[in-house]
């Protein structure tokens, strides 16, 4: 009883500055920093990024900070590779490594632009290169502990970059989680706010980070040692966005296989509106998810692979490659 009142005092904690945030008079898509947005890791993404209950991954220190947190292992690290859209090229990394009696301390990075953009400039720019670049930039520590055997509490802190064409802005911004076992068929349910911080300044104009608030569940109805299930499904109220549901169904066969599918629903990205009065629905910009994933132990390592594929409305489609090394 007692971890679970802990559990839920820092679910009304986190609430409270979820509300407090989102409650500013901010219009929709007008936040900053939309590449914080994009999905990383590939597991993640195939599972509709369904993903604030899921435990014991470094590449949670981009989701929820609490899901970092090892118990069988002592290090974890992780490189994904994405093709973004119009050939933006999208990278993360992350290391973890869990201090005995201290908790779970993770390092990573994301990196999201493209490089040789043709420029059109007035014949009274100083500049003369024909060409300009523009790179966002996420630099972040997080850490995670047990507070108790079944609650883990997280917290990242993140500098975070955008520059196009010599011009830069940057920003502060801190993540908060929280992952609670239930005990009974990996039941798990978790909490997470992301990107509070300070504005993205470009000259006099200021944008807000897309602040975010999440909650979500994952659980195990079925396992043997052949074939397990796992089901996730997470509600996301975004400061820039209406009400999200996303849901994520993993099939592992023999703990070496995994295959995987998620939605995201309602996720609005696109000005088509199908529908008219109160049953006007925007469609959205992102598809079903898809993925699979490869497991193997060597030598007291724990090597994984995990490919997703996300289907674009109107866009080519997005491919994601994620390679984890675990270390007994």
């Amino acid at each position: 009883m007692k971890s679970i009142r802990i559990l839920l005092t820092c679910l009304f904690a986190v609430l409270l500055v979820a509300q407090s945030g989102i409650a500013q008079n901010r219009k929709a898509g007008l936040t900053g920093a939309a590449f914080l947005k994009v999905g990383v890791g590939a597991r993640n993404v195939a599972l509709g990024s369904a993903v604030t209950a899921l435990p014991g991954d470094v590449t949670q220190m981009f989701y929820n900070p609490a899901g970092i947190a090892l118990k069988d292992q002592t290090m974890q690290a992780s490189f994904t590779y994405n093709k973004w859209i119009a050939d933006i090229g999208h990278n993360a990394a992350a290391v973890s490594y869990n201090i005995e009696g201290v908790g779970t301390v993770g390092v990573g990075f994301i990196s999201f632009g493209l490089s040789g953009i043709e420029a059109s400039r007035d014949k009274t720019d100083d500049v003369t290169s024909p060409t300009y670049d523009y790179r966002d930039m996420a630099y972040q520590v997080s850490f995670s502990r047990y507070v108790v055997d079944q609650l883990a509490l997280g917290i990242t802190v993140k500098g975070i970059n955008q520059s196009i064409d010599g011009v830069s802005a940057s920003a502060i911004a801190l993540d908060f989680g929280s992952v609670y076992h239930i005990g009974v068929l990996d039941w798990t349910i978790g909490a997470r706010f992301n990107n509070l911080g300070s504005d993205l300044l470009y000259y006099d104009i200021a944008s807000a980070l897309p602040m975010q608030f999440s909650i979500g569940t994952a659980i195990k109805p079925y396992k043997n040692e052949m074939m397990g299930v796992m089901v996730a499904l997470d509600a996301v109220k975004p400061q820039d966005g209406p009400q999200y549901v996303y849901g994520g169904l993993e099939l592992s066969f023999m703990d070496m296989v995994a295959l995987r599918g998620g939605y995201k629903f309602n996720y609005s990205g696109t000005d088509e509106v199908t529908g008219t009065g109160s049953n006007a629905v925007i469609s959205t910009i992102e598809g079903v998810s898809a993925g699979a994933g490869l497991r193997t132990n060597f030598e007291g390592y724990a090597i994984g692979f995990d490919y997703s594929f996300t289907q674009m409305d109107l866009l080519k489609a997005a491919h994601r490659f994620t390679l984890t090394i675990g270390m007994k």
